[in-house]
């Protein structure tokens, strides 16, 4: 792993980024590139992204980077651009959900979530919430986009809690 590699990769991704001209996101769905490697990415279960043994501190890097990571059939993660594909390693989720927002009521209301990499998705069917047991204890997921998922922060979680409403059947 060097300095180069990381520096490699920052060029790809800026380039992909401005490939996707002017869309929200690059279409690394739409890409196949050769697998390059492990370079020592990875994301912590705080939503801190690591180079090796250093956290990134530069937001719009980590930024950058997440708009070009996707989740493959083999369950890795990777940054995606057209001419190269990175694992990034990752202990929980790539992203945590450190916002909600609330609108409407009943069958009307809306939930929406904002990630710690900016990125804004509204529950409901097409990016379900859903629970993983760990440690006897629930964690609660929302989907995002492709097959990358969130973390719900635990302060967003009290919050989503308190707007559950029990309905007997």
């Amino acid at each position: 792993m060097t300095e180069n590699s990381l520096q490699n990769v920052i060029k790809s991704a800026e380039k992909a980024g401005n490939a996707a001209g002017g869309a929200s996101l690059p279409p690394v769905e739409d890409w196949d590139p050769p697998y390059c490697g492990d370079i020592g990415l990875r994301i912590v279960r705080d939503g801190t992204w690591f180079y090796g043994d250093s956290p990134i501190g530069r937001e719009k890097l980590v930024r950058l980077f997440s708009t070009i990571l996707r989740r493959d059939e083999d369950e890795n993660y990777y940054l995606v651009t057209p001419v190269e594909k990175i694992l990034v390693t990752v202990e929980d989720a790539p992203f945590i959900a450190t916002q909600m927002d609330v609108s409407g009521e009943g069958e009307t209301q809306k939930i929406t979530f904002t990630t710690n990499v900016g990125d804004v998705c509204l529950a409901g069917s097409n990016l379900p919430l859903y629970f993983e047991f760990k440690a006897d204890e629930p964690s609660p997921y929302v989907h995002v986009r492709g097959k990358l998922r969130a973390k719900i922060a635990r302060p967003v979680f009290y919050r989503l809690v308190d707007l559950a409403v029990t309905n007997q059947v």
